[in-house]
């Protein structure tokens, strides 16, 4: 009986073997968007592929399958509200930042909506990371609180949840911002306006003489 002859190694398909890098951003994109408008238990990974124009086993080949994917996404989200939020930086322009980045990437803020909405998403970057992210934004608004932005009898915790929230209002209340507002949610106009007046009002809770 003759031997059978040696498995070959796991391959990506053909077509994608020369920019496997492109490819990944590709699928990151297009997932971005059918996570965006679906969240993460609707979501098709059969869609994502054809969105991005490849064979949906490079989801598995790249990244192990659909919740794979998912995460490695949303640490591109961490990872941008990491690099916002330096302790040095006045709390307004970070309020600003956020306004303007729900507007300028969309589905990626939609994201964050859907992963607080539903519990059918993969813990962002794990339980523990997730947690450990959110308590240095903790830590971020008590050293602004300790130089000056906000009076002593605030909780840094519930002031994150409040400016969270409030920056999250062109997507959570669309119908709400076009009815007061005359404009469109989800445009630029609106993410200068609003994320001005954000901006305002954390400045009058500064301390007097840090306004």
């Amino acid at each position: 009986m003759s031997e059978a002859a040696p498995r070959s190694p796991r391959r990506a398909p053909v077509e994608r073997q020369r920019d496997p890098e492109r490819t990944k951003a590709q699928l990151l994109e297009a997932a971005k968007a059918e996570f965006g408008a679906k969240g993460y238990a609707a979501a098709r990974v059969s869609e994502i592929a054809a969105k991005a124009g490849v064979n949906k086993q490079l989801i598995s080949y790249y990244f192990g399958g659909k919740e794979g994917l998912y995460n490695a996404l949303t640490a591109t989200m961490y990872d941008d509200y990491v690099a916002a939020t330096d302790h040095d930086k006045p709390f307004a322009e970070v309020v600003k930042y956020f306004v303007r980045s729900g507007i300028r990437d969309h589905d990626l803020a939609k994201l964050f909506l859907w992963e607080n909405l539903t519990d059918g998403a993969p813990d962002a970057i794990g339980v523990e990371g997730q947690r450990g992210f959110l308590q240095r934004q903790v830590d971020y608004i008590r050293a602004r609180q300790a130089a000056g932005d906000f009076p002593a009898d605030l909780d840094p915790a519930f002031l994150l949840v409040i400016f969270m929230a409030a920056s999250s209002a062109a997507l959570a209340l669309p119908r709400v911002v076009r009815a007061v507002s005359g404009q469109e949610p989800n445009s630029a106009e609106f993410a200068e306006a609003y994320g001005d007046q954000l901006a305002r009002l954390v400045g009058h809770l500064a301390e007097p003489g840090k306004r």
